[in-house]
Parts: structure tokens; C-alpha cells; sequence
């Protein structure tokens, strides 16, 4: 259902709900019928299931029928089975190596379900009640603020400077600012699912503002639902290294019992036309050496380190936090030549960090950095708020600044929130030497506004040289693909009568 297309109004009729959410007894009838708001679980091997596929490779086979041959040889010549013993050691090393990365990286579809919000806040029966996730229903009415998970997938009809990181979807680190209309198609067939600003996705999480959004799929079929049930329904393929040691398993295995007949059928003719006669001593004699001809020719050693150099290579890259799920999937990454990534041309974790700075005072950069956002430091020492600003906040606290006691010592008195035109945000805080202004912006736009620059921890005139060095530096940072940034404060004596953003 295309939701995005109608206006809140017919969404609500499509849904059976309406502002006011859905009752008590409508949502319980619905959970019923449709199932709780949950990604459904793959099919889990048993852990005896899981290592008995491990003995299913050609290779291992060839090499379990060599070890039941020479034991049966070791048997009737009263040996120890020395070979047997080597044998079945390498095999059931091997398995259990696989066994055991498998169990480690099997938390696919575990992660995607762990992105899913724990408690949700609906309206039921007409008021606000928290209940768990896993109960929504289509036709509830969600209530979001900053720092909530989206618990499901919902249309918007309600929001006030709404702001929802959607990077688990689409890959866009930059939050999405959500909107109530209804979208048009225009020349195209759909609306993509990262221009879909009407709606919310379970799996994302708002960075500012609130709404109010009523549910228009839960569980398998959000589009988190999606993702989770093309990763269960994947089919493997074989690997090259698979492939190629598939083919040597099926060359030796024409080789051995090659070797076999002919040695066997050899030694039988010669002792036919030598003797005359073939005793059943010389036949069994004949068939062992047959046989441990065919033994020797099989590489037993072949299994062991193919998996002791992937397992080598699995660790390697497991302390650089990349988790491989099956050993021979190393091979294969490793003769990856074209790697796809998004547009910013990363690979990201979706957190923003400051990594570069100009200018004399950093710590001065940083407090006024800080002080102009609204992200806030909750008990837990968590971050809320817009991915850009919180990593200010972040570099701050880095240095030794708390933004809840740079608030506490500098309390806000006024501000001028960013807007795309303007492309500053201004904060005005109350010190004991007077007003502080603190803006950051973009920097060609926040320059243009600056008269003098901090040198030699003192402030001068700001000259073309200055100028010319300052955008020399973000054009450094622009180059290296950095998003960049400039601060600016001014002082006053007393609170300015005329606090519009123009004035400030």
C-alpha cells in the first residue's frame, strides 16, 4: 500500500484508525489475526546438523574412505592404524573450525531484531500508553520524540521539526526532515524509499523534534521485514577455492581407483602368465598394495591447511572487527577487485566524528561549538540529538568540556535556529562577563560576517591574508571529502534588545 501517495486522512480510512488511535479491543483482535510486531526467526541448524555439512565436501569424503581402507588394511596386517588416527584428526579439526566460525558470526537476522524499539507509546482508547513493541498493530497511533527508536513502519500525520536517521535503510548518515503531505509521483513510477519523507521505518531513530504516525506495517512486512527475509531466504553459493577443490576431489577420485585397477589387474596377469595359477593369499596381497598406492596418492594433508590458512585469516581480520561467517568466504573476499559503496565513497558506521580543526584556541572552538547545539547529555552519558551536533558535542567532551556544564556556568538566553537560507545557528549565553554570542555555520557565510580573527591570543583585525588562509584550510578539509564547519562568538554587555537572526 502506497501510503506515501494519500494524505493522512486516507491513510486512516485505508487503515480502519483515526487520530485517536484504535481501542483496547480492536488492537488485541488485530494482534490475533496478524501476529505480533516481530522479524521472523530463520530456520536454525542443530549444532549436530552444522558439523556433520562439514564432512560433506568431496575432499573430506575421499579422505574418510581412505581412512576406512587403511584401516581395514591396518586391521588384517595387525598395524597400528597410525594413518586413521592422522586421518580422522585433520577431518574433525576441520569441522570443528567451522562449526565454530559459523556459530560466531550467525547473528544476522538476531542484529536486525535487535534495532527493533523494546516499548513503544501509543494511544489507546484515546491516551497515551507505553506498551511493547511487538503488540503494535496497523492502525495504532505512535507518538516519537528525540532519542526513540522507530518501532514500526508509519505514515506521518503530525510532526513538529521532525528529524529521523534512516542510515540502516539507506546508507544517508544525514538525518531526513520529515513533512505531513501527501508525495507526488511526478514522471516517475514510485517514490524511493530515501525520499519518502512522509514516512518512518522501523529500524531508524528520531534525532529531533517529534510526531505522531500511524502504523501502516509491522513485523515481515515493514521494510526492515524485507531485509530480514531476503537474508534468511539467501542461497549460498560455492566459493572458487570450493569449486576448484571440488574438481581435484573428482580428478582423484578417478586417479585412486584408476590406480586400483590397474595395479590390481597388472599384478593379476603377471602372476597368471608367470604361475599359472592365482592363489587367494597372492589376491589379497595384491589388492593391499592396489590400495595403499591409492592411499598414498591422496593428499590427507590438503583439508588441514586449507582450513589452518583461513582460520589464520578469519583471526586477522576478526581483530579489525570484520567477523566472516564461513571460513571459505576469505578466499573469496579476497579476490573481490570492485567494491560498491555508497555516494560519500565510505564504508561508515553511521557516527560522525571530528577529526580535523584550525584556528589558535581549540578549546575556545570547541566550547563554542558545543554551546551552539541542541543536543543534549542524558544520565547515562548518551548523546541525543542530530548526528552532526552530537559529534561536537563529543569532540568537547574529548577535551575535557561537559556541554551540561558549559550550560550550567553559561546558561541559554537566546538563540536563532539554522535555516537553510541564513545557514548559521546562533545561541546567546549569559556569563559573568556579559552576553556570549556563539555561532557556527558554514564557513564562507560565517567569515563574511567576521571582523577580526584570534591571534597570538588576542583578537585583531581580520585581514585578506586571514581571509585567504581561512578558506584555504576548509578547502584543505572540502577535498579530503570532511564536512566542515566554522565557529564565530561576539560579546555583549547586556542582552540585545534585537534578537533576530539578522541582527545576530
Amino acid at each position: 500500500m502506497q501510503t506515501y501517495l494519500q494524505t493522512p486522512q486516507e491513510v486512516f480510512e485505508a487503515v480502519g484508525s483515526s487520530e485517536q488511535g484504535l481501542s483496547a479491543k480492536e488492537a488485541g483482535e488485530r494482534l490475533a489475526r496478524n501476529g505480533p510486531n516481530k522479524l521472523a526467526e530463520g530456520k536454525k541448524k542443530s549444532l549436530l546438523r552444522r558439523f556433520l555439512e562439514q564432512f560433506a565436501d568431496p575432499m573430506i569424503i575421499i579422505l574418510l574412505a581412505a581412512a576406512v581402507v587403511s584401516g581395514i588394511t591396518s586391521a588384517m596386517e595387525h598395524e597400528f592404524p597410525t594413518d586413521v588416527l592422522i586421518i580422522l584428526a585433520v577431518v574433525i579439526i576441520n569441522a570443528v573450525l567451522g562449526v565454530y566460525q559459523e556459530s560466531k558470526a550467525e547473528k544476522a537476522i538476531e542484529a536486525l531484531q535487535k534495532m527493533a524499539a523494546a516499548t513503544s507509546k501509543v494511544l489507546r482508547d484515546g491516551e497515551v500508553r507505553q506498551i511493547p513493541s511487538a503488540d503494535l498493530v496497523v492502525g495504532d497511533v505512535v507518538l516519537l520524540e528525540a532519542g526513540d527508536a522507530v518501532p514500526a513502519d508509519a505514515r506521518i500525520f503530525e510532526c513538529a521539526s521532525l528529524k529521523i536517521e534512516e542510515a540502516a535503510l539507506t546508507g544517508e548518515s544525514v538525518p531526513v526532515n520529515k513533512l505531513v503531505g501527501a508525495l507526488g509521483l511526478g514522471d516517475e513510477k514510485d517514490v524511493p524509499l530515501g525520499d519518502r519523507k512522509n514516512m518512518m521505518y522501523m529500524g531508524s531513530s528520531v534525532v529531533y523534534g517529534r510526531g505522531r504516525a500511524v502504523v501502516t506495517a509491522t513485523g515481515m512486512d515493514t521494510e526492515m521485514g524485507k531485509i530480514a527475509g531476503a537474508l534468511s531466504a539467501a542461497k549460498e553459493s560455492r566459493t572458487p577455492l570450493q569449486q576448484k577443490l571440488a574438481q581435484l576431489s573428482k580428478i582423484l577420485s578417478y586417479v585412486v581407483l584408476g590406480i586400483c585397477v590397474f595395479i590390481f589387474a597388472f599384478g593379476v596377469v603377471r602372476e597368471y602368465f608367470t604361475v599359472g595359477a592365482l592363489g587367494f593369499e597372492f589376491l589379497l596381497d595384491t589388492f593391499m598394495i592396489a590400495v595403499s598406492l591409492a592411499v598414498a596418492a591422496i593428499p590427507e594433508g590438503l583439508a588441514a591447511v586449507v582450513t589452518v590458512v583461513l582460520s589464520i585469516g578469519v583471526t586477522h581480520m576478526s581483530k579489525k572487527n570484520a567477523i566472516i561467517r564461513k571460513l571459505t568466504a576469505v578466499e573469496t573476499l579476497g579476490c573481490a577487485q570492485i567494491i560498491c559503496s555508497d555516494k560519500t565513497g565510505t564504508l561508515t558506521q553511521n557516527k560522525m566524528t571530528v577529526v580535523e580543526h584550525y584556528g589558535e584556541d581549540e578549546a575556545l572552538l570547541a566550547k563554542c561549538m558545543a554551546l551552539c547545539t541542541d543536543v543534549s547529555i542524558d544520565r547515562e552519558g548518551n548523546l541525543v540529538g542530530e548526528p552532526t551536533e552530537a559529534a561536537l558535542v563529543a569532540y568537547a567532551l574529548k577535551l575535557g568540556l561537559n556541554k551540561n556544564e558549559l550550560l550550567a556556568d553559561a546558561p541559554r538566553v537566546g538563540e536563532a535556529p539554522f535555516d537553510s537560507s541564513r545557514k548559521m545557528m546562533s545561541t546567546l549565553h549569559k556569563t559573568s562577563d556579559g552576553i556570549l554570542q556563539c555561532t557556527k555555520g558554514a564557513p564562507d557565510v560565517v567569515l563574511g560576517h567576521c571582523t577580526k580573527i584570534l591571534k597570538n591570543g588576542a583578537y585583531v583585525p581580520l585581514t585578506d591574508a586571514d581571509r585567504e588562509a581561512v578558506l584555504e584550510a576548509n578547502k584543505g578539509f572540502a577535498d579530503r571529502a570532511l564536512r566542515v564547519l566554522a565557529a564565530a562568538v561576539r560579546t555583549y554587555d547586556a542582552l540585545p534588545d534585537d534578537q533576530s537572526p539578522a541582527s545576530l
